[in-house]
C-alpha cells in the first residue's frame, strides 16, 4: 500500500516541520548499557494544530544510520496515518549527531537543518526529564540536557547581507504579539504563546531598518535560523543555527545593562520569548520580516 493511500483523499493534511533528537538518556538498561532513544516532535506555531510526537527506543548495539533511517520511515508512516504531510524540513540541534541524522534522513528523502530552533522538542525533553525518566528503572540522577551543548563559538560581526541602515532595541506587549499571525509579512517564523502569560507582559526585541534592502535582509535572516538575543561583555549578540553567534552591536555599559534587564525579565515573565522585526523605516507599520525567538536555560 502506498503512503498516499494512508489518508482519505478528501481530508486536508496537516503541515509542520519536524524536530529530531537521537541520543542516549539517563537510564541504564538491564544489559548495563545506556538507553538510546529517538524523539520526534512537530514544530509548533500559531495554527493550534495538535503536536505530532513519536518516540522509539534503540538497542545499544544498533546506534547507526541504518536503524535511524528505518525508524524515521516508521515515523513518517505513522504521521501520515494521523493526517500529516511529509515534513519539508527536519531540524536537529546536537552537533555530535548531525552527521548520522543527515545520513539517515537522506535515505528517506528528508532535508535536515542544523538548528536550535527546536523549541517544541526542548519543551518535550524538559517534561520527560522531570516526569518520565526519573520513574524508570535504572534512572541515573542528573540532567538529560548538558549545560554546555558543544563548543561555544566566538561571535563574529553580522555579515553585510544582514546590516540595515539602523537598528533599535524595542518591546511590544504580549497581547499585541498574539495577533502576529494576522500581520502581512513576506518572511516570518512564529511560536505558540502560552495562555497563562499576562497580556501586558513586555516582550523585548530588535528592530532592523533598511529603506532599500528590507526584503533582502529578511530573506537572508530566514536562512540562518535565529534563536535568541543575549548580552555578553556589553555586546548584543544573536545566536543562530546550530552554533553560530553574530555580533549585532557594541553598547555602552549602562545601555547593555538595560537591554540585559529587559531580556532577563522576558525570560522570567514571558517564557523567554523575544523577537526580531525588519522594516523599511521606524515609521513604517508593516514588517518585511518577523521572527519570534526564545531564550531557555539549556540553549548554549
Amino acid at each position: 500500500m502506498s503512503n498516499a493511500s494512508l489518508v482519505p483523499e478528501n481530508k486536508k493534511l496537516k503541515s509542520a516541520d519536524w524536530e529530531v533528537d537521537f541520543f542516549s538518556r539517563p537510564i541504564i538498561e538491564i544489559d548495563g548499557k545506556k538507553r538510546w532513544e529517538l524523539l520526534i516532535s512537530s514544530t509548533q506555531d500559531f495554527s493550534g494544530e495538535k503536536t505530532f510526537r513519536w518516540e522509539k527506543k534503540c538497542p545499544s548495539n544498533e546506534v547507526n544510520s541504518i536503524w535511524l533511517s528505518q525508524s524515521l520511515q516508521e515515523a513518517l508512516n505513522e504521521a501520515q496515518k494521523q493526517g500529516w504531510e511529509l515534513p519539508k524540513k527536519v531540524r536537529c540541534w546536537r552537533t555530535s549527531m548531525k552527521t548520522m541524522i543527515k545520513r539517515a534522513a537522506e535515505k528517506v528523502g528528508l532535508e535536515v537543518l542544523e538548528s536550535r530552533r527546536t523549541f517544541s522538542l526542548f519543551e518535550w525533553l524538559e517534561q520527560r526529564e522531570k516526569d518520565v525518566y526519573p520513574n524508570e528503572p535504572g534512572f541515573i540522577s542528573g540532567p538529560i540536557l548538558p549545560s554546555n551543548i558543544g563548543i561555544i563559538n566566538q561571535p563574529v560581526p553580522l555579515p553585510e547581507a544582514l546590516r540595515g541602515d539602523a537598528w533599535s532595541f524595542s518591546s511590544m506587549s504580549l497581547g499585541s504579539l498574539r495577533e502576529a499571525k494576522e500581520w502581512a509579512m513576506e518572511f516570518n517564523s512564529l511560536l505558540p504563546i502560552k495562555e497563562s502569560l499576562n497580556e501586558n507582559t513586555q516582550i523585548p526585541g530588535l528592530r532592523l531598518f533598511s529603506k532599500t534592502r528590507a526584503l533582502a535582509v529578511s530573506a537572508w535572516l530566514s536562512g540562518v535560523e535565529p534563536v535568541r538575543l543575549l548580552v555578553e561583555n556589553n555586546q548584543l549578540l544573536l545566536d543562530a543555527g546550530q552554533e553560530d553567534r553574530w555580533l549585532v552591536t557594541d553598547m555602552s555599559k549602562d545601555y547593555a545593562q538595560q537591554v540585559n534587564n529587559h531580556l532577563n525579565q522576558s525570560k522570567k515573565n514571558g517564557d523567554g520569548i523575544q523577537f526580531i522585526a525588519i522594516q523599511t523605516s521606524p515609521e513604517e507599520q508593516n514588517f518585511k520580516g518577523f521572527w519570534m525567538l526564545k531564550d531557555i536555560n539549556y540553549i548554549m
